[in-house]
């Protein structure tokens, strides 16, 4: 039941003559001016845009109660984490329906919780978020992040624990950072502060390190690290527990790093290479004795931990501490004197003990097949927590005794759903060349398989990201129509370790989409749905897949959701930090990697008098990570060359990002309009 009969009338997108030559090919980019988003006209364009999806959205009758559900179901009691800090305890807690979760202190596991930091309280809608960054080493005060309207910049000022009070400090134009205390103060990263209007668009540079003295002003913060030669780089900062070494991790984009290091012991004056750069990926978890513990996939593409000596850093004087097995490792905590090796095995999480010097002790077990995480602490602890969850487990979060080995429920969810009644499969299903790609499908016990079942395939498909086993409260609306939602561990992501990830990426990024269609291809052939029922999302780089699928295969799938996406393959690299993508995507400044990327390129790719699916775009004016822009000019070129009564539409977020720190009230109110477009344009009834 298509809500129009008739082709939508769109606002009508001006187009203008500007032209690039990409090594001798010259390419039109009629909506160029759409990527000014702080420009008048561009601001009346959004304007227009979202009041013709308003209109529409008017139109379908049941979002208002698809919502009134979501608000019901959302509204239980969320917690994260407990972090020690001394004699106190800190958590996140969302009371149900709140727009941010509150962070509460208690003295010990069984003290009154008491509000600590109540983001709610810092603006009306709430579109500030607030969280704790890092304790200082005698946990008498921790460092608190703050960022307005989902924008990647953050603000960052310091509390006192337990008291709860703000102190004066006050650090701007920070992005990417952490807080490393040392002494009295910590080290964080910064940009220079961008030209006025050009906050959420101009690309980011000139990263640098600075050190921060509580009670300073932010002019008077010490530089620790730039490098002028390389502006284009990423530093994170980092210091072992005992305080010995300062490793500086460094990355000229989303995929290999350097290791820096100073040995503070030594008296050691400049920061030297422990690992030079760029063509691995490497992570230090610890000082071990003076030598420094480091996962890395050196010679190791489902990676290994070793112990490397910063005086012999020479690879061939690494020490195996885990050995590199069939599986990826993820990652590797520690805690009271034992590591936690966290694996992905079939796309499901496991998690092995081991001691310091990498003897194995025992796997923790887990509830069933899904995704665990936690295990994080200091040398002194004697417990740790964790957490677990898949499609049908509401998040439960476990106590864990590291003396005993013994593992207790402390929380358990409260969300209103009985998994009793849902079950999830994974199936293989063979791509375009034969590889055989991992997939969940989730839905009702005993649901037949008729090929008339209401369907949303996601995936993600890159930067080495594992999609892995997680409950969506939000899904219920459609498992309890009878619909199927399906997950595709398609390559580019690391469900299968690195290989599955370089399969995806650069020149091989025509297999990820592959992988998708052929995911649709198999759903519609073993009889989970039909092409009329079968709906794709995807955000970010999943945005990207969605743009990327709907233009190769625009008769294969009913309904589409690009999120967020990347959609203009030839200009990413010159907004904000997409520079940085380009050692996943390749850029269009290399004639091999411009060949590449206009094969599937969204928005290149757009074709007149095309039957395109039912699409809704979706973005943010805020989004600093993947500029508007790549929506704004997608959708324009969608609405130009659609035929047919399928409606192309944008929803733009005001005062959003991202995607991170978004509002309750906003994720219920866009849940709603997604689940009404879907079951609307798949003629699905809701009841």
């Amino acid at each position: 039941m298509p809500a129009f009969s008739q082709p939508l009338k769109y606002p009508k997108t001006k187009k203008v003559q500007v032209t690039d030559n990409y090594h001798g090919t010259v390419v039109a980019d009629p909506y160029r001016w759409l990527e000014d988003d702080t420009a008048k006209d561009v601001n009346a364009w959004m304007d227009e845009q979202n009041a013709l999806t308003a209109s529409y959205l008017k139109r379908i009758p049941y979002i208002e109660k698809i919502q009134q559900r979501l608000t019901e179901i959302y509204n239980y009691p969320k917690y994260g984490f407990p972090r020690k800090a001394g004699q106190y305890y800190l958590f996140d807690k969302n009371d149900g329906l709140q727009n941010q979760s509150v962070t509460y202190i208690q003295e010990g596991l069984e003290g009154e919780p008491r509000v600590f930091l109540d983001p709610n309280s810092l603006s009306t809608d709430g579109t500030i978020t607030a969280g704790l960054m890092g304790f200082s080493k005698d946990k008498k005060h921790v460092a608190i992040s703050y960022s307005k309207s989902g924008s990647d910049w953050q603000e960052i000022g310091v509390m006192e624990v337990p008291s709860g009070k703000v102190l004066a400090d006050k650090l701007e134009w920070v992005k990417f950072s952490g807080a490393t205390w040392q002494g009295n103060g910590f080290f964080y990263n910064r940009y220079d502060k961008p030209a006025a209007g050009k906050e959420f668009s101009n690309a980011n540079a000139n990263q640098k390190i600075y050190y921060h003295t509580l009670g300073d002003k932010q002019e008077n913060d010490k530089l620790i690290f730039e490098d002028k030669n390389f502006p284009l780089r990423y530093y994170g900062m980092d210091i072992t527990e005992d305080e010995r070494f300062l490793i500086i991790s460094a990355a000229e984009g989303t995929d290999g790093s350097q290791i820096l290091y100073k040995d503070l012991k030594s008296g050691q004056a400049d920061f030297k290479v422990l690992i030079p750069g760029f063509k691995n990926n490497h992570d230090v978890i610890d000082n071990i004795d003076g030598k420094l513990l480091v996962k890395t996939n050196l010679n190791a593409p489902n990676y290994r931990l070793v112990l490397i000596d910063p005086a012999n850093p020479d690879p061939k004087n690494w020490k195996d501490v885990i050995p590199e097995k069939q599986h990826l490792l993820q990652t590797v905590s520690m805690a009271g004197g034992k590591l936690f090796a966290h694996y992905l095995e079939n796309v499901s999480t496991h998690i092995y003990q081991y001691s310091r010097d990498g003897k194995l002790e025992k796997e923790i077990p887990m509830p069933s097949l899904g995704t665990a995480g936690g295990f994080y602490g200091e040398k002194d602890y004697t417990e740790v927590f964790y957490s677990f969850t898949s499609f049908t487990y509401p998040t439960l979060m476990y106590r864990y005794n590291l003396a005993t080995g013994n593992s207790t429920l402390f929380r358990k969810s409260e969300a209103k759903f009985n998994p009793e009644a849902y079950e999830t499969k994974q199936v293989f299903y063979p791509s375009k060349d034969g590889t055989k790609v991992p997939m969940f499908t989730v839905h009702k016990k005993g649901l037949k398989l008729t090929g008339q079942n209401p369907t949303l395939l996601y995936a993600y498909g890159g930067f080495n990201i594992s999609i892995t086993p997680a409950f969506n409260i939000s899904n219920l609306i459609l498992l309890e129509q009878g619909g199927v939602y399906a997950v595709a561990n398609i390559r580019g992501g690391s469900e299968l370790g690195e290989k599955w990830h370089q399969g995806g990426m650069l020149l091989n990024k025509q297999h990820v989409f592959n992988d998708f269609i052929a995911a649709g291809e198999f759903l519609i052939k073993e009889g989970y749905t039909k092409k009329e029922k079968l709906a794709i999302e995807g955000r970010s780089n999943g945005g990207l897949l969605v743009g990327a699928c709907i233009t190769q295969r625009p008769d294969l799938f009913q309904v589409a959701f690009p999120g967020v996406g990347v959609l203009d393959m030839l200009r990413y690299h010159k907004f904000t930090i997409g520079w940085g993508w380009a050692v996943e995507y390749g850029s269009s400044d290399s004639l091999r990697h411009f060949k590449n990327l206009i094969k599937y390129s969204p928005l290149h790719n757009v074709k007149k008098g095309t039957s395109y699916p039912a699409t809704l775009v979706t973005t943010a004016d805020h989004d600093d990570r993947v500029v508007p822009a790549h929506s704004f000019k997608f959708t324009a070129a969608l609405q130009e060359a659609q035929t047919g009564s399928n409606p192309t539409l944008i929803l733009i977020s005001r005062k959003s990002g991202h995607g991170a720190g978004k509002p309750t009230t906003k994720i219920i109110e866009e849940q709603a309009i997604k689940w009404g477009f879907m079951f609307w344009n798949t003629g699905t009834k809701y009841e």
